[in-house]
């Protein structure tokens, strides 16, 4: 490439009935500092009904880079796929509408994507939150007790990682990989990564490339989140015979033994064994207790840091990320939903964006 041509870039976005973010998100996109690079904006919208789609079409109309095509099948992996298709960069860079970017991110990915070699760059997974209980779920979702200690969410640490938040790659990576699975409604990103990292290829991480994750601002919609995240994890873990991380499988495991234990303990009873009833009892309540001690010394340490008012709400949300993605772990194992014909209440609860 001569010095004086532009680099091409396609920002490819999938979005679904975002409208309290969309404007913020759009506005990011706008200020971006793009240097000598030509980007386009490829937002496949999951046939919005909250007004969302009236805002992308009309940004579209004042930008002429941002075209918006359809998504029929309402989640993101498809509607990745379909912006990809019609993307005419030589790189490919996903943005989320439920995030606010630094105004250098595209020309940081860009430039790391260079730099690097790497197969895919992305940044650290900061939070930005109002609110009390937005606040206590963002600080959460950056503890090691409550989301694993994936070096994604270390804001500091630069270099090869498992997976990175959105992503930037060259468009022949993505062809050679096979893109996203159009079959997973959550976690596309890291099943991806994983396919990226089995064919030798390298993810890394870059602290210059800064964006913002707008946590759920309430329980039930982290809760759904969650849910949503363990039930197709099992989907990926079905596809490959083996977890991307073994910490994916810590929830549902455990959850599924503290079941048996206390099955267990219920059986004994009926049978008259009062000793392995106390044995299996005795078993429980030291996990349980080893649990709660846990939780409440993770607790301490975010409130040490940001506020002794989040004390006695963290295990509140450190149990609703555990027990929502163990639940749905277990209800994977359990239940694998149909990916083809007319929908049905179960799938559209598994798809569900929570808000």
């Amino acid at each position: 490439m001569q010095e004086s041509e532009a680099l091409r870039v396609s920002v490819v976005v999938a979005c679904r009935n975002e409208i309290r973010h969309i404007e913020g998100f759009l506005d990011c996109v706008r200020r971006q500092d793009l240097g000598r690079i030509d980007m386009e904006v490829v937002i496949a919208d999951g046939m919005s009904v909250d007004g969302t789609r009236r805002v992308l079409l009309e940004f579209a109309k004042r930008f002429a880079a941002v075209r918006v095509i359809d998504n029929p099948e309402k989640i993101a992996s498809a509607g990745l796929n379909r912006a990809i298709r019609e993307a005419r960069g030589e790189i490919i860079l996903r943005m989320d509408a439920h995030t606010i970017y630094a105004s250098d991110y595209v020309r940081s990915c860009v430039e790391s994507l260079q730099e690097t070699g790497a197969d895919n760059v992305g940044g650290p997974a900061l939070t930005r939150a109002e609110g009390y209980v937005a606040q206590a779920i963002s600080y959460g979702f950056h503890t090691p007790f409550a989301c694993g200690g994936a070096k994604f969410r270390d804001p500091q640490y630069e270099g090869p990682v498992s997976t990175v938040p959105y992503g930037c790659w060259r468009k022949s990576t993505l062809e050679r990989i096979g893109g996203f699975d159009g079959e997973l409604a959550r976690g596309q990103d890291d099943e991806l990564n994983f396919r990226i990292v089995c064919d030798g290829g390298t993810i890394w991480q870059s602290p210059k490339i800064v964006s913002w994750y707008l946590p759920r601002f309430g329980l039930r919609a982290l809760f759904l989140q969650f849910f949503q995240n363990g039930f197709w994890k099992v989907a990926a873990i079905r596809k490959h015979g083996r977890p991307a991380s073994w910490r994916n499988i810590v929830p549902g495991t455990c959850l599924f033994l503290g079941i048996l234990f206390l099955i267990c303990a219920a059986t004994a009873d009926l049978e008259g064994s009062r000793q392995w009833q106390r044995a299996f009892l005795a078993v429980w309540f030291a996990s349980a207790g080893s649990y709660f001690i846990a939780s409440l010394a993770s607790a301490f340490s975010v409130a040490e840091k940001n506020g002794w008012k989040f004390f006695p709400f963290m295990p509140v949300v450190f149990a609703t990320y555990h027990a929502s993605y163990a639940l749905g772990f277990l209800a994977g194992i359990l239940y694998r939903p149909a990916t083809s014909g007319p929908p049905n209440p179960v799938r559209r609860v598994l798809t569900a964006s929570p808000k």
